[in-house]
């Protein structure tokens, strides 16, 4: 082919009669099998030879990634045994690449039959025979050993100053100070027009959210991990730490930070279309302003109990609706409430959001098994789910007027 153009658009030619068919589980690809008029070979191999010189063109574009060279600076003794570990075993692994494999590519060269070598003629030596088992025996054990430790000092969750219980949602993260009446959830805080390509990416593009986790420095934190939904796996580098949160299932992990500052991790097993946009972020503090935080934080709960009487106005309920929407639904109803055909409904005129307020209110109390409604009456509060109803109810086609307090939600919850 005598240049690019030429080359997308042969290959254009031979991927376009891809056909879409759906069957009952799912949905698969397949490429006819015709022939080209031009060759005497079907077009399925044409194709499949010209993914593969497109695929060759593109991996220098790899290059722009993000590359960098061994692991995260530790910011834990974990992550800290975790990296001193890892040196040592690509230390051993670098010696036996010197002692073996080296001494073996330069046999090859230098014995190979074209250079006229004469092969030697000998059998079995038994001596050889129990020191290249020995030795390797011993290397084994002296990995084994201090990788063992590791990983029983990773599972020693005994003797914790704190205890979180972490809690995975499609897709955000609920944590909860056990025995301090705490409990949040922390969403995504990456503007729409970022992920949209409106706006420049941020220095924290997709890890970032609007409530961390505070945490003492100096201290041992225990956390508690289980999933609402589908499997998930709370992963922050710099600690050192990686645990999946299963539904149905309880695990636990711990790490300890001295050194104040903002610590960033995300999601690690595949848990969905919102995968990308579950991040961990947790703040370190020093002890005294761990003690206010939390002060300040029992001060929201006592307020937010006060408020739970009070009667609002449409403009304040829409106004908190809209984020509240926006942090929980929009990332399967869209922003503008049209939904993804097919896969989350639309709730601009829907019967949901037009009809009972009862009805709206219980779907998102309870969710709706086995669709991906998920149940929010442990998520949000009375005065969310009143605020995202009221909002709901009064935005892009529906115009129903409905104010919703949060008694009524209260009331549903019985």
């Amino acid at each position: 082919m005598q240049n690019v153009d030429e080359f997308l658009l042969h290959m254009w030619q031979n991927v376009a009669p891809l056909v879409i068919l759906k069957s009952m589980g799912g949905i698969n690809l397949s490429i006819p099998k015709y022939r080209d008029q031009r060759a005497g070979h079907s077009c399925w191999a044409r194709t499949t030879s010209s993914l593969f010189a497109l695929f060759a063109r593109l991996v220098p574009a790899l290059a722009r990634a993000d590359f960098a060279l061994n692991l995260p600076t530790p910011a834990s003794g974990l992550a800290q045994d975790i990296y001193d570990l890892h040196t040592l075993i690509l230390w051993i692994c670098f010696a036996i690449v010197l002692v073996v494999y080296l001494p073996m590519a330069i046999a090859i060269l230098k014995h190979r039959k074209s250079a006229d070598h004469q092969p030697a003629k000998f059998h079995d030596n038994l001596t050889v025979e129990i020191i290249w088992t020995v030795i390797p025996i011993l290397i084994l054990l002296g990995m084994a050993w201090p990788a063992t430790k590791l990983v029983a000092s990773m599972k020693d969750t005994s003797k914790s100053d704190l205890t979180i219980k972490v809690t995975g949602y499609q897709w955000k993260w609920e944590y909860e100070y056990l025995g301090d009446d705490i409990r949040f959830m922390s969403n995504s805080s990456t503007p729409k027009e970022q992920i949209d390509g409106e706006q420049p990416k941020g220095e924290h593009y997709l890890l970032e959210v609007d409530r961390p986790l505070v945490v003492p420095a100096g201290q041992k934190v225990r956390l508690v991990l289980t999933s609402s939904d589908v499997i998930h796996a709370w992963w922050v580098p710099a600690f050192g730490v990686k645990q999946d949160a299963i539904p149905g299932f309880i695990r636990d992990t711990w790490f300890k930070v001295d050194q104040p500052g903002t610590y960033r991790g995300q999601c690690a097993e595949l848990c969905g279309v919102g995968h990308g946009f579950m991040p961990v972020v947790v703040e370190v503090v020093s002890p005294e302003k761990f003690a206010v935080w939390k002060q300040e934080q029992k001060a929201l709960v006592a307020a937010a109990a006060a408020n739970a009487g009070k009667t609002y106005q449409m403009a304040e309920l829409q106004s908190l609706g809209e984020k509240v929407y926006t942090a929980n639904c929009a990332a399967c109803h869209q922003a503008n409430g049209v939904g993804i055909p097919g896969a989350f409904p639309a709730l601009s005129g829907s019967k949901i959001a037009t009809g009972e307020v009862a009805g709206h209110i219980d779907i998102i109390l309870n969710g709706k098994p086995p669709t991906a409604m998920a149940a929010f009456g442990k998520q949000l509060s009375d005065l969310d789910i009143a605020a995202v109803v009221t909002y709901e109810r009064n935005k892009w086609d529906n115009k129903t007027g409905d104010l919703v307090q949060p008694a009524d939600v209260a009331a549903r919850r019985k």
